[in-house]
């Protein structure tokens, strides 16, 4: 099963947000065909075109937006001078919203990737009334003792990276929270080659936590500096404080989705987020699926982009 043909947005634009911010957002396929949102993950990582090739754009209106202070939306956290203290998960769901009554949407399918399930949820747990379905592929709730097993934990599968990684702060704090330690350096330091310096250690352990999947190999765009300290500070920044969501709050809150249909893709081998995760989840959501794909781990496969598809030709005629 393939993806569909490359396609470009037919209207793109910038959204002042207020802060200073401007998100910027961007619309293919078919106007009037059902509209899909496409949360990215990171939080940092920026949207991608690839990720339109997976709704059919005769029968989507494809709507994606880069999260604040990153991809094209300004100002960039590449810079260290920006702050990122009118960045947090409730500004993106404001945000969120903003773009929905801009763009006229009534409801919509909402899919997200890793970080991006996180705020889907927290999205869809909010505004029920404007999700027609989830569609969540390595799915995570960013709870802080997922965090901390990302950080600390799957060190153990990686000894000698983890060791790189817990080398990269002040002797003090190697034994204690990690993400904490790396946050200082990242955003609350004016050291701006320690900043660099930080930035190029997380996203070789980012690199790292996904090495054991099967097809993997270095991630291209950590090779640039610009993005590395972009995306370490964000996502530093968003875990060091739990996404600014209570501890299990998603799941405490999963009533909320009754009524959504929902289908959660996750690999089996994903070490960084484990599939007890979803897990969880499903026995929450009686509206949702899960499905686990033994051969595949974070960042996907054949399987799962094919699973996506189905999906995808599944919820376009959801009313």
């Amino acid at each position: 099963m393939e993806t569909y043909p490359p396609i470009e947005p037919y209207e793109t634009g910038m959204m002042d947000v207020g802060d200073g911010h401007q998100i910027y957002w961007e619309t293919s396929g078919n106007p009037q065909g059902t509209p899909v949102l496409m949360l990215h993950g990171g939080p940092g990582s920026g949207t991608t075109p690839g990720g339109r090739r997976n709704w059919d754009p005769e029968r989507y209106l494809i709507v994606q937006m880069d999260q604040r202070n990153c991809g094209r939306s300004t100002p960039l956290a590449s810079d260290p001078r920006v702050s990122l203290a009118t960045n947090t998960t409730h500004h993106l769901l404001a945000d969120i919203e903003q773009l929905r009554e801009l763009l006229g949407v009534d409801r919509w399918v909402v899919w997200g990737g890793s970080w991006g399930c996180t705020l889907a949820l927290a999205y869809a747990e909010t505004h029920p009334e404007r999700v027609r379905a989830l569609v969540l592929v390595a799915v995570t709730m960013t709870r802080r003792s997922d965090v901390h097993w990302l950080y600390h934990e799957t060190g153990r599968y990686l000894p000698e990276q983890w060791a790189r990684f817990r080398g990269g702060v002040p002797t003090p704090e190697q034994d204690g929270d990690l993400v904490a330690a790396y946050n200082r350096l990242l955003n609350e330091s004016d050291d701006h080659d320690a900043q660099r310096e930080a930035a190029r250690r997380w996203c070789d352990w980012e690199d790292a936590a996904v090495s054991l999947e099967p097809g993997w190999a270095p991630s291209p765009r950590y090779a640039d500096a610009g993005f590395r300290l972009q995306f370490a500070r964000i996502v530093a920044h968003y875990f060091h404080h739990g996404a600014w969501l209570e501890e299990g709050q998603i799941l405490r809150d999963a009533s909320r989705l009754a009524g959504i249909p929902g289908v959660m893709l996750h690999g089996q081998l994903d070490i960084g987020s484990p599939v007890d995760v979803p897990w969880a989840l499903a026995q929450a959501w009686p509206h949702a699926e899960l499905h686990v794909i033994a051969e595949s781990g974070h960042r996907g496969n054949q399987r799962m982009t094919e699973m996506i598809l189905e999906a995808g030709r599944r919820f376009a005629d959801t009313p």
